[in-house]
């Protein structure tokens, strides 16, 4: 199977869908999408070997880097070099913790 991301006008993912690696034209299902559903269709990979990750409803598509990027998960992590978001203080190594954003740090949750 492929799978395929389709974005809008502003890069942004607003479906995923699978298509066939046995399709006749060797295309995976990329001509049957574009003359059924038109769009903006981008191979994505669900073992994440392309373009850095599976996309998902909401990513973000960078052309430049070729690779999907996951919505931001708190409005103060920033976009690393590899195009992973990270906390503005790193996550303790032992225990489970959740973010605090209003703290702006890490609160270990008990179990």
């Amino acid at each position: 199977m492929s799978h395929w991301a389709e974005i809008d006008a502003d890069n942004r993912v607003i479906r995923v869908l699978v298509g066939d690696n046995n399709d006749p034209n060797g295309d995976e299902g990329y001509q049957w999408l574009l003359d059924n559903l038109g769009g903006t269709w981008i191979k994505t990979s669900y073992n994440g070997k392309i373009r850095k990750q599976y996309a998902g409803i909401g990513y973000t598509y960078d052309a430049v880097n070729d690779v999907f990027i996951a919505p931001q998960p708190f409005a103060s992590w920033s976009l690393d070099e590899n195009f992973d978001w990270q906390a503005p203080t790193p996550k303790p190594e032992k225990g489970l913790w959740r973010w605090d954003e209003d703290n702006l740090s890490w609160i270990e949750v008990n179990g």
